[in-house]
């Protein structure tokens, strides 16, 4: 397999390209916003991505950058006909209707998470949030005191999750002052701190007992080896929009 991976320097397209090696999947383009050398990969400027994927197609684009980058680098996946996997965060609802969109054109696939055990986690919080429907919940997530987005795009697929076992609820971001917790509320609560490379809690609490979900990450080695099964799994698909759960589940 051939890949392309976006945000070449940074902390996400560094480990892509250490498990990439380790695999022996072979780069052929990375890029960033200036010329540079990453593990000894060259790296090119982010504006020659269209050509350089002309010249030399790949299998799969890995994209794990900030929004306004991804939509650019969408556009060039777009106009080459090639596959992308997205792990970016933090995008506008109007950004992720035209993602989604762009999977009419080529195969997109984009995850809040790429680790295994986040998406086991996703379905044990949809099982005990309908289970225990008279529990309160409460979501909590810690990240690098560099992450732009809160909550994190993990947090917001968990809410999601509450959502689906629940229905509506009033969403409560912090709180401060006489805040008494009302019904039907979920609160969501986002930490910023050294390199924290991501811990998510979900807490289920009745009148007797209190039970956590809780997920840490060791590495970001692990969100880079789920990218490039995801762009395995992707390479060969038809035109669509896809989810990492659809990789894990074949």
């Amino acid at each position: 397999m051939k890949i392309a991976i976006t945000g070449a320097t940074g902390q996400m397209g560094t480990n892509v390209i250490k498990k990439a090696r380790d695999k022996k999947i072979e780069i052929e383009t990375a890029v960033d916003r200036e010329e540079t050398t990453s593990r000894g990969v060259d790296v090119k400027n982010d504006e020659e991505l269209k050509n350089l994927l002309k010249e030399n197609p790949v299998d799969a684009i890995i994209d794990f950058t900030v929004p306004e980058g991804t939509m650019k680098y969408l556009e060039a996946a777009k106009k080459t006909k090639t596959p992308i996997v997205i792990g970016t965060t933090g995008f506008s609802e109007e950004q992720e209707r035209e993602i989604e969109r762009v999977g009419e054109e080529i195969p997109v696939l984009r995850a809040s998470n790429f680790s295994p055990s986040i998406n086991v986690m996703r379905s044990l919080i949809e099982e005990a949030s309908k289970k225990l429907e008279d529990y309160d919940i409460e979501v909590t997530e810690t990240h690098h005191n560099r992450k732009r987005d809160a909550p994190s795009g993990t947090a917001k697929t968990f809410l999601e999750e509450i959502k689906k076992a629940r229905g509506k609820f009033e969403e409560v971001n912090g709180r401060e002052g006489e805040q008494p917790r009302m019904e039907g509320e979920v609160g969501v609560h986002a930490k910023r701190a050294g390199d924290i490379k991501g811990t998510h809690e979900v807490l289920l609490a009745g009148d007797d007992e209190v039970l956590k979900i809780r997920h840490r990450s060791e590495s970001r080695e692990v969100f880079a080896s789920g990218a490039l099964k995801a762009a395995e799994w992707l390479k060969d698909k038809e035109n669509g929009f896809y989810s990492f759960q659809e990789v894990l589940e074949q």
